[in-house]
């Protein structure tokens, strides 16, 4: 989706995304770290905020960074509808920088748009800023040679080569990978993804 369209989608009332997690999310819940006081997260493109939201539903401190300000703006006032607190931050995947050490980084959706050349130091970056222990859930499309490229596929946006994610946490413990398939009909035309996603944790 271009940023026009996408400020355009996230500008209106309903929520493009809806407000409910998705089975990502809540997977992330399930394996995150025990810390001795409140999870701290941060969700790379968080876009309208139900992932982000759910995981402050959880008690965790939550940042949600996205390029879209519309974005933000919806994920705050559902927060607020939620009763829990977001901390946002406009933000472009490429430069996005992790505001203090945190436990949880989460992405499912946004790692595309990194450009090729800085994806090792931007993963750097986000590992660095980690504490021990910490986890990621990282969602990344990838090219698939059965696979066509979707039709709303943007100039910004870049697949990932079958098991790249994973070469960026060779020295962290892989607690599970996926690979998958999956139907899509978003631009209005029928269309289908591949995609890895995958939960990696930090040594201690």
């Amino acid at each position: 989706m271009r940023y026009d369209e996408r400020e355009d989608v996230y500008g209106r009332e309903e929520y493009y995304w809806g407000t409910e997690p998705n089975k990502m999310a809540e997977k992330t819940v399930e394996v995150a770290p025990v810390v001795e006081n409140t999870i701290t997260a941060i969700d790379i493109g968080a876009g309208e905020g139900r992932d982000a939201v759910f995981f402050a539903e959880q008690g965790w401190h939550v940042y949600a960074t996205d390029v879209s300000p519309n974005g933000l703006a919806k994920a705050e006032q559902l927060a607020e509808t939620r009763g829990v607190t977001l901390q946002t931050i406009e933000a472009d995947a490429n430069d996005a920088t992790l505001p203090e050490p945190v436990d949880v980084v989460y992405s499912a959706g946004a790692i595309q748009y990194i450009r090729p050349e800085n994806r090792e130091r931007q993963f750097e970056h986000f590992k660095s800023t980690t504490a021990p222990s910490g986890i990621h859930a990282m969602f990344a499309f990838v090219d698939h040679p059965d696979i066509s490229t979707p039709p709303d596929w943007t100039k910004n946006e870049y697949f990932y080569a079958q098991g790249e994610l994973a070469e960026y946490y060779t020295e962290w413990e892989v607690l599970q990978a996926e690979r998958f398939v999956f139907d899509d009909d978003s631009g209005d035309e029928r269309h289908q993804h591949a995609a890895e996603i995958l939960y990696a944790q930090k040594p201690n």
